[in-house]
């Protein structure tokens, strides 16, 4: 197991701006053959999901950093990693290559690395100081992850060599826009266009922007309003933007220069119960509901609804 140790700073909250319309809304109803919600068995909180080999899934316990491997089609899921305690799980993805969990670890400002054959910890990062920064969110580009730190402008990078052996995190500080904090969430959900362009959510602002991999330059997507909005998914000129607190997906059409955009759908479902982050099933997207607003929950799921 690795430590690798960075630094970072800042503040919590969340905030709310407006939504554009028109706009066309989808209910969100089961797309194909599986199950519309799979409960988590025994987790204490949920956030974060990440689509795996065919309709398997992997979601995290938010509180204790438990993680649960389910699949969509049977419906099913269970505990698959119980990890040390002291650990949270947050944003993650699977680097299906090398079959490795990345995962975000909040407000330890760490971010975690499993690997999913022997279920052991391959790798754990101090990526910024814990308790004054909130690694918030993963995303992959075929040369390793990127995080992001909701308390600060910058963003992590660890990579990842061709025989999926981690190396050492480095920081990313941003310019521009996505640079400047808030009080309140700043920079959250976190996809990657491509290898020299991200795509980052801001919670606060509710507002997406493009960061240069390179230089740490940003700007923001014009034409784009997604109220609070947690995690985001791109592919293929489309942002899947789960916004919390409005319990909806917005899905956004991206110009092909990545400078503007719009939001032409709205999707909903009686089942979401503030719903995070979101992983892309072909045409079916798989929601985890965090239950912010319901302190006393004592279950947690994923919400399978249509992806248009």
């Amino acid at each position: 197991m690795k430590a690798i140790r960075g630094a970072a700073v800042a503040l919590l909250a969340a905030v709310a701006v407006l939504v554009p319309a028109p706009l066309s809304t989808a209910a969100g109803t089961d797309s194909g053959h599986g199950h519309s919600v799979i409960t988590l068995p025994g987790a204490t909180g949920a956030e974060g999901i990440a689509a795996g080999e065919g309709s398997t899934f992997y979601a995290g316990d938010r509180l204790n950093g438990n993680i649960y491997r389910g699949d969509l089609r049977d419906g099913t899921a269970r505990k698959f990693i119980t990890v040390p305690a002291g650990r949270a799980a947050l944003g993650m993805k699977v680097d299906r290559r090398h079959d490795l969990l990345f995962v975000a670890g909040g407000g330890t400002g760490q971010a975690y690395l499993y690997d999913l054959k022997s279920r052991k910890t391959e790798a754990t990062y101090q990526l910024a100081a814990p308790g004054a920064s909130f690694i918030n969110d993963v995303t992959l580009t075929s040369r390793g992850a990127w995080f992001t730190n909701s308390q600060a402008g910058e963003l992590y990078f660890v990579p990842v060599d061709r025989d999926g052996e981690p190396g050492t995190a480095r920081t990313l500080t941003l310019t521009g826009p996505a640079g400047t904090v808030d009080q309140g969430f700043n920079l959250n959900g976190i996809a990657a266009a491509d290898e020299d362009t991200l795509i980052v959510a801001h919670t606060s602002r509710g507002v997406l922007y493009t960061v240069n991999t390179r230089t740490g330059a940003s700007a923001e997507i014009g034409g784009v309003s997604v109220p609070n909005v947690d995690g985001i998914l791109f592919k293929d000129g489309t942002v899947w933007a789960v916004q919390n607190l409005d319990n909806q997906v917005s899905r956004v059409r991206l110009d092909r220069h990545l400078d503007s955009g719009r939001v032409r759908q709205v999707i909903t479902s009686p089942d979401f119960d503030i719903p995070t982050t979101a992983a892309l099933f072909g045409g079916t997207l798989a929601v985890v509901n965090a239950k912010f607003t319901n302190p006393a929950a004592t279950s947690f799921e994923v919400v399978r609804v249509d992806a248009r």
